[in-house]
């Protein structure tokens, strides 16, 4: 039996504008319910909606990172159902002509190759309100969210794991962040997965199709991976008991997630197009994009993650690791070059923020950026840390000092006695009393045999300790090589003699 995994994703991506999608309603989390609507959100007759340009901008910028094509001709469209949260029963959005379609988006995979995706269609649709039910007998509703500007982008089923769904949603919270159009923050319900999962299953020179079942409304990458993982295992196990359940016998469905019981569980059959009896809105007016216009949108495209990520391996000589973290998000990245720019030193200026800087930010729940400490101050520091001026312990109690402190890095080091010691002159004196306080760690070390290794890192040690980490390692092993090594030559010569 050879079987395939065949996932779709459809990603719900709320935009970051000030307003909602056709009103000027502001958009703000965690407002008193239905504190945020007026006639046209609320589905009021005779209201006449207007359309967000901001939020069709921000469209477009995500059409052209996705590769798509840009429709210059783009119309609205009336998808009708009925739901409490949605009091107008339709929902403006774009059906036959999307802004953006046939596109690609290529992704890293876990073994350091990319794998290209490809993106039917990108387009911009209203959400609807809120339903709530937790803890009460009744349900309310709450229209704050109605009108909010989404952006719905659309996957060919090019996706053949659990793991590879989660890369794409986290690539493209990434890229939305980069580019500026989202916040992309899951808590606050700015991004939504729905995949659309089925399995080919291929036995005695037979295909089959198991129906394909949409996981409605994840909001987590960890909720979309193992989502999709367990519709693996399950479709799977429903045709090995039953034969006939396939698509041609069963159709789609719809499926929600219970995060408790770590299960999909069936909601309704799926709705087809005819079902929603799509038709064009009447009372917005198409959308004509010309050269001018999407020419100053592409002028405003920032550069975006995976090209950052290759230049920073290439122009500066990072490890795949840094270049990720460091591109994480756009904030650190900028802040990154902006170092760099200032004439750091490329690897030195990573291992500060991603040692030191992405560790503080972390705990205090901000950005790099955030902390205080200017890209001037790391580039400086940098330069510090690559001259041997200071070494890595102190370079990390400069950097928690500048939190605080806007004085220069050498400053700092200066005033708080942490320049290392290179001078090997006044390190040899002491390197000579830790040999004489500790001979027979020397004798070790000098001849060469198992405990060498031990015996080296002691006496190291011991120089370090004596002058409380300040001496430069480099210098200090070198001076205890060139003993260990006179002292075997002696050695040497008082046998022949």
């Amino acid at each position: 039996m050879e079987v395939k995994l065949l996932v779709g994703l459809e990603i719900h991506v709320q935009l970051a504008t000030k307003t909602k999608m056709f009103c000027g309603c502001r958009l703000g989390f965690n407002d008193p319910p239905n504190s945020n609507v007026c006639p046209v959100c609320i589905g009021m007759p005779g209201v006449l909606p207007v359309m967000n340009k901001t939020a069709y901008e921000y469209a477009v910028k995500a059409g052209l990172a996705l590769n798509c094509q840009i429709a210059r001709f783009t119309k609205w469209d009336r998808k009708s159902y009925y739901y409490p949260d949605l009091p107008k029963n339709y929902q403006t959005s774009q059906y036959d002509l999307p802004m953006s379609f046939d596109g690609y988006m290529d992704i890293p995979l876990e073994d350091g190759r990319t794998k290209t995706i490809r993106i039917i269609r990108a387009h911009l649709e209203e959400d609807a309100g809120k339903n709530l039910h937790e803890g009460l007998d009744h349900s309310q509703v709450d229209l704050n969210r109605a009108g909010t500007p989404l952006l719905e982008i659309v996957t060919q089923p090019d996706l053949n794991s659990p793991e590879e769904c989660q890369i794409l949603a986290m690539e493209l919270q990434k890229l939305v962040q980069f580019l500026g159009i989202s916040e992309a923050n899951m808590q606050m319900g700015h991004m939504r997965f729905e995949p659309n999962i089925n399995l080919i299953i291929r036995e005695h020179g037979q295909e089959y199709r198991t129906p394909i079942c949409e996981v409605k409304n994840l909001n987590s990458f960890r909720a979309l991976e193992r989502s999709v993982a367990y519709e693996q295992w399950r479709q799977l196990e429903e045709w090995k008991h039953d034969s006939g359940y396939t698509m041609e016998n069963r159709g789609k469905q719809n499926r929600g997630w219970d995060d408790n019981r770590n299960e999909t569980v069936f909601q309704r059959e799926k709705e087809e197009a005819h079902e929603y009896r799509y038709f064009p809105e009447p009372d917005l007016v198409p959308v004509e994009i010309d050269d001018a216009w999407l020419a100053r949108i592409q002028s405003e495209m920032p550069e975006l993650p995976l090209t950052m990520k290759k230049r920073f391996i290439e122009e500066y000589g990072l490890s795949e690791y840094d270049a990720s973290v460091l591109t994480g998000n756009r904030a650190t990245a900028d802040y990154f070059d902006a170092a760099i720019q200032l004439g750091g030193f490329p690897k030195r200026i990573a291992n500060i923020i991603t040692q030191f800087g992405l560790k503080i930010a972390n705990d205090r729940q901000c950005g790099v950026n955030e902390l205080g400490v200017t890209p001037g101050q790391v580039a400086k520091l940098a330069g510090l840390l690559e001259e041997g001026t200071v070494n890595a312990s102190a370079g990390a109690a400069i950097f928690e000092k500048m939190l605080r402190d806007s004085r220069d890095p050498a400053e700092i080091a200066q005033s708080d006695n942490l320049i290392q010691q290179s001078d090997a002159g006044a390190l040899e004196a002491l390197v000579n009393e830790v040999i004489a306080a500790n001979a027979k760690a020397f004798e070790d070390f000098a001849s060469g045999g198992k405990k060498a290794g031990k015996a080296r890192g002691f006496l190291l040690g011991q120089v370090m300790q004596k002058t409380k980490g300040q001496a430069n390692p480099q210098v200090v092993g070198q001076l205890l090589d060139a003993k260990g090594k006179e002292k075997k030559a002696t050695e040497g010569t008082e046998k022949d003699e």
